[in-house]
């Protein structure tokens, strides 16, 4: 049965809202034990929650070719993981939000070069739309205090940005080949793996009282990631992609409310050219995408 298009947007809605909530608690643990430590226990408690809810869906191994997707796109997560959250903790949380929107107008030119999708004109002005929004918040933020080193924060998301074009990309792709507690379950497992490398150098341990942020972390991580491949398989990217921008909302709200960074005017009206944006391109009435069937293996 095919779900309709507002349903998936609704899924990939809920999605973003959670993963911006868990990129607030990821900068206070990141500002507390490092943005690497952070990633680490994060990524082992993330490995806890989906290994028995793996297991109980008696899975089978897939397929060669989809295990390469499961690995592609771990490792461009990692890359883009680290990346911004080493920006986040030099950069207001809304302002590195703002910063990673040019992720989805590199992601609609990748959808259409690989994933062969018709980029609408709704949402090319949608998109459009919402940069303008970004640019209005950015300029408010010219005359804002920084810290020394927020140049190389802003470098630091910005390269997280590109990576996360591609990441938006393979999402697609691989939504089409494996379920979301599949894809939960080997990323958590395969970025880990690579996080294992550095750590006799780089680990530390969370304080007492911290342990229970990495767990809502991991489990906001994971409800985010499921809603998401979830709302992939069932639209095409170029209706999702505006969502992303609903993202600064929810940066904004968290950086005032848990860092006392302060919302202005021109990051309420910037936000609600966003918000325009995103409305345009879901009325742009695309094509509805069919999960491919992955083989048995024999």
């Amino acid at each position: 049965m095919r779900a309709k298009v507002p349903t998936a947007l609704l899924a990939a809605c809920a999605g973003i809202a959670l993963y911006s909530i868990m990129d607030a608690v990821m900068k206070g643990l990141s500002l507390g034990i490092g943005a690497y430590a952070a990633l680490f226990w994060r990524l082992v408690a993330g490995v806890a929650i989906m290994t028995p809810l793996f297991a109980f869906t008696r899975p089978r191994m897939p397929a060669p070719r989809v295990l390469r997707i499961h690995a592609i796109r771990s490792v461009v997560i990692a890359v883009m993981a680290i990346a911004f959250f080493w920006g986040i903790v030099r950069v207001p949380l809304a302002e590195a939000i703002a910063l990673t929107f040019i992720a989805p107008l590199i992601a609609l030119v990748l959808a259409a070069i690989f994933l062969k999708e018709q980029i609408g004109a709704r949402s090319i002005l949608g998109s459009l739309l919402g940069l303008a929004g970004v640019g209005i918040i950015l300029a408010g933020q010219l005359g804002a205090p920084h810290r020394p080193d927020s140049a190389l924060g802003m470098i630091a998301v910005l390269t997280s940005a590109v990576f996360y074009a591609v990441n938006l990309v393979i999402a697609r792709h691989q939504a089409q080949q494996a379920g979301p507690i599949e894809i939960a379950f080997f990323q958590n497992w395969i970025i880990l793996a690579i996080f294992c490398v550095p750590a006799p150098w780089l680990l530390t341990m969370p304080a007492p009282g911290q342990w229970w942020l990495v767990l809502l972390a991991a489990s906001l991580a994971i409800v985010s990631l499921l809603l998401l491949s979830w709302a992939y398989a069932r639209a095409e990217a170029q209706v999702l992609l505006t969502v992303e921008y609903t993202a600064f909302v929810w940066a904004a709200i968290m950086g005032w409310l848990f860092f006392h960074e302060p919302l202005t005017v021109l990051t309420v009206g910037g936000t609600l050219l966003i918000v325009a944006g995103c409305l345009m391109a879901a009325r742009s009435k695309p094509g509805i995408a069919e999960p491919e069937v992955e083989p048995a293996l024999s």
